[in-house]
C-alpha cells in the first residue's frame, strides 16, 4: 500500500531564499530541456530528444555552472526530466486516441512549485534523532528544515518532494509498503448521494451539510481580487503593493482549499468508521462542470444561439466548491487502509428511479429536493431516494461479482 504524508515546514529566512532558488533552477532546466525538445523536432528533420538523452548531458551542464548546479542533487534534476518526459508521453498518447493533444507548455517561476528527490538520502533525508525525532528534513544546499509533524510516519520513504502552496512550504513524503490498519467489523452497509443542497446523503435519510467554504469568503474574495486588479497586468518590475495584493489572493484561495480538503478528511473518516461497506455514484465531474458548447440557430445558417454558460456557471461553481472528486479519492484511501471496501456504480437516474415500485421517469423529481414518483405515489427526499438506488445498485455488483 503506498501512501503520501504532507508535513508543514517551517524555513528560516535564509532557508526559504535557499527553497525558492531551488524552484528557480529546476524551472529553468524544465524549460531548457522543453526548448531543446522543440528546437530539435523543429529544424532538425523532426528528430525526437527522449528522457535519457537529455538526462546524460547533466553532468556536463553541472560542469559549464558548477556554482548553481552544484547546489542541487542530480538525482532531483532528473526527476524534473522526468516530469517533462511525463508530460510528452500524456500528449502522444491523447494525441493517439483522438483526444485533445495538450502540446506542454513552460513554466513560470511562479507556477513551478515542486521539487522532488527520487530517493531518500540522495540530496533529501528525512532525519530522525533521539531528542527530535522526525522534525526536521535535511535539502542538499538549504540544510536541516525544522518540520511540523502531525502524525506518524509508516512504511518505507521512497521519495520526499518539497512543494509550495502560496506563501507556505511543505514536505510530501510518499512510503510504500505502508501497513494497514483494519477496524473491526460493523456489519452496517451505506449508499450514499453527492449533492450541492447537501454535500451527501445517506440511504440512512442523514444529510452532511455543505460547508460552501467559496461562498463564505465570496466577499473577502472579490475584494482582494479587485485590489489585485488595479494593478496593470504586464509590468516589467512588479512593485511591494502589487506582490502583496497578489500574495493575499492566493492565501484566500490556499485557506479555502485547506478548509475544503478538512471537511472531506472528517466526513470520510466517519463514514469508514462506521461502515464496512460504502456504495456511490461514479461522477465525472470534469465531464459535469464543462462548458455547454454554442448551438446553431435553426432559422439562420452561421449564427449560434446564445451561450448557455453563465446558466450553467453557478452550477458549475457549486459542484467545484463541494469538492466531489477530493472528497471520493480521500474516502477510496481511508477504506482501504481501513480493511472497508468502496463500491462506485453508474449515476445514471438515481434521482428518478422509484425504489418502491422501480419506475423511472424524468417526471419523477418534482423540484430539487422533492420526489414523488408517477405510479406509485412515493414520496420522500430526492437526494435520500438517489443514496437508496446507489444502495441497490452496489447489492446487484456485489451479487454479479460473487
Amino acid at each position: 500500500m503506498i501512501r503520501a504524508h504532507k508535513f508543514l515546514l517551517r524555513p528560516t529566512v535564509r532557508q526559504e531564499q535557499a527553497l525558492r532558488e531551488i524552484l528557480r533552477d529546476h524551472c529553468a532546466l524544465y524549460n531548457g530541456a522543453l526548448q531543446e525538445r522543440r528546437d530539435a523536432y523543429r529544424h532538425t528533420s523532426k528528430t525526437t530528444v527522449r528522457y535519457g538523452d537529455q538526462s546524460a548531458q547533466l553532468r556536463e551542464i553541472r560542469a559549464f555552472d558548477p556554482e548553481r548546479q552544484g547546489r542541487w542533487s542530480c538525482s532531483s534534476q532528473q526527476a524534473t526530466l522526468r516530469r517533462l518526459d511525463k508530460a510528452f508521453q500524456a500528449f502522444f498518447r491523447r494525441a493517439k486516441a483522438g483526444q485533445t493533444p495538450g502540446y506542454p507548455r513552460f513554466k513560470g517561476v511562479g507556477h513551478f512549485d515542486t521539487v522532488t528527490f527520487p530517493r531518500d538520502g540522495d540530496g533529501c533525508r528525512w532525519d530522525s534523532t533521539p531528542q527530535d525525532p522526525h522534525t526536521r528534513v535535511r535539502l542538499q544546499g538549504v540544510g536541516h528544515v525544522r518540520v511540523h509533524q502531525h502524525r506518524t510516519v509508516r512504511g518505507q520513504i521512497k521519495t520526499i518532494s518539497v512543494k509550495r502552496e502560496a506563501s507556505r512550504w511543505y514536505v510530501v513524503l510518499s512510503c510504500d509498503e505502508v501497513p494497514t490498519q483494519p477496524l473491526p467489523a460493523t456489519g452496517a452497509v451505506v449508499g450514499i448521494d453527492m449533492g450541492v443542497t447537501h454535500f451527501l446523503t445517506t440511504s440512512d435519510g442523514k444529510h452532511v451539510p455543505n460547508p460552501r467554504f467559496l461562498e463564505a469568503a465570496a466577499e473577502e474574495l472579490a475584494e482582494a481580487q479587485r485590489q489585485l486588479a488595479t494593478f496593470p497586468k504586464r509590468t516589467k518590475r512588479r512593485t511591494k503593493a502589487h506582490r502583496a495584493a497578489a500574495r493575499k489572493v492566493a492565501q484566500i484561495h490556499a485557506k479555502i482549499r485547506r478548509q475544503r480538503l478538512d471537511h472531506a478528511h472528517k466526513a470520510a473518516l466517519t463514514l469508514v468508521r462506521d461502515h464496512d461497506t460504502i456504495a456511490h455514484e461514479r461522477l465525472n465531474t470534469a465531464g459535469m462542470t464543462r462548458s455547454p458548447k454554442p448551438k446553431p440557430d435553426p432559422d439562420r445558417q452561421n449564427v449560434f444561439l446564445p451561450n448557455q454558460r453563465a446558466a450553467k456557471a453557478g452550477l458549475n461553481r457549486s459542484i467545484l466548491d463541494a469538492g466531489w472528486g477530493v472528497f471520493l479519492a480521500i474516502l477510496a484511501n481511508k477504506a482501504e487502509s481501513a480493511g472497508r471496501t468502496v463500491i462506485a456504480v453508474d449515476p445514471r437516474n438515481t434521482s428518478r428511479t422509484c425504489p418502491s415500485c422501480g419506475h423511472v421517469a424524468k417526471e419523477n423529481r418534482t423540484t430539487q429536493a422533492k420526489f414523488q414518483c408517477t405510479a406509485c405515489g412515493m414520496t420522500a427526499n430526492a437526494d435520500h431516494v438517489g443514496a437508496l438506488n446507489v444502495l441497490d445498485r452496489a447489492g446487484l455488483a456485489l451479487c454479479d461479482a460473487a
